[in-house]
């Protein structure tokens, strides 16, 4: 099954009858019309995508239709065969044993004791047919009912365990996760620069870090070598060492270009001491 890892979903009511929840069930919705909603949702299957659109309304599919009606009108059918040609003796069998003869005479229906005892066991054998065929499409409902509810379910489930935020929790969200994704880019490019035993130039790091993305998690990417390149260039700061003024100390850069072009990056404890220098000097209003 394809699952979408995030689906972020949009939605604006232009009038006041896209907000209703059911045409029949006569709930509010919660709703706005003119408003935008947004939420954001993890791991969603391809086919349960409908589930997140408000209003969602279950009914009876095309399938859960045959499943109850063909069955019903298989068993109804042999009952009706049986019971037609003589309906008119039926009616009046049923009206000698509810009511008397005296009835029978004044509807001039065509009933006498004689009948009676002869039909006395076709209409007991028929009202079993008919309780057997209303226990079956009982039955049968119930079944839908059960996969009714089994939906109404999952589709709680769904909202509930997978969503992950809405409105502005969405866009916080999202920018948490680009911060992210950059400083994994630059802890990349920094640890391959580190790690190699030869200066790379910005071509010859791109190749390394897509062939080790490769190797170690079987994907294939199109890395964008320069954003993270530019990040580490503009992380500037001091490395202030004992006895030294910080005033008459420049600022270093983590990552620079020799003249051939490589990059080179600043070894891991003076790369820690520059970021603390950063982070002690970030909120200089005290």
């Amino acid at each position: 099954i394809d699952i979408f890892e995030r689906v972020a979903l949009l939605i604006k009511c232009q009038n006041t009858e896209d907000t209703d929840s059911s045409e029949n069930d006569g709930e509010e919705s919660h709703l706005s019309p003119h408003k935008i909603y947004i939420s954001l949702y993890k791991n969603i299957p391809k086919n349960d995508i409908e589930f997140l659109f408000p209003n969602v309304k279950v009914s009876m599919t095309l399938k859960d239709r045959l499943m109850l009606v063909v069955p019903a009108i298989g068993a109804a059918v042999p009952i009706v065969l049986r019971i037609v040609p003589q309906l008119l003796l039926i009616i009046g069998v049923i009206v000698f044993l509810a009511f008397g003869p005296s009835y029978v005479e004044k509807l001039n229906l065509r009933a006498n004791p004689e009948d009676v005892r002869n039909m006395t066991g076709v209409l007991l054998a028929s009202s079993s047919l008919l309780i057997t065929l209303g226990g079956f499409c009982f039955k049968q409902y119930s079944k839908y009912k059960t996969k009714q509810i089994k939906f109404q379910k999952q589709v709680t489930d769904t909202l509930f365990f997978n969503n992950i935020a809405n409105n502005v929790g969405v866009f916080q969200t999202l920018i948490d996760d680009a911060e992210e994704e950059e400083c994994k880019e630059i802890i990349l490019v920094y640890y391959h620069l580190l790690t190699s035993n030869t200066y790379l130039t910005p071509e010859q790091l791109d190749d390394k870090i897509e062939a080790w993305m490769e190797q170690k998690f079987d994907t294939k990417i199109d890395f964008d070598i320069h954003g993270p390149l530019n990040n580490l260039a503009n992380i500037q700061g001091k490395i202030v060492r004992d006895g030294e003024d910080e005033d008459e100390i420049s600022d270093i850069p983590l990552l620079s270009y020799d003249e051939n072009g490589c990059c080179r990056v600043l070894p891991l404890h003076e790369a820690k001491q520059l970021i603390d220098y950063i982070w002690d000097n970030a909120f200089d209003y005290a």
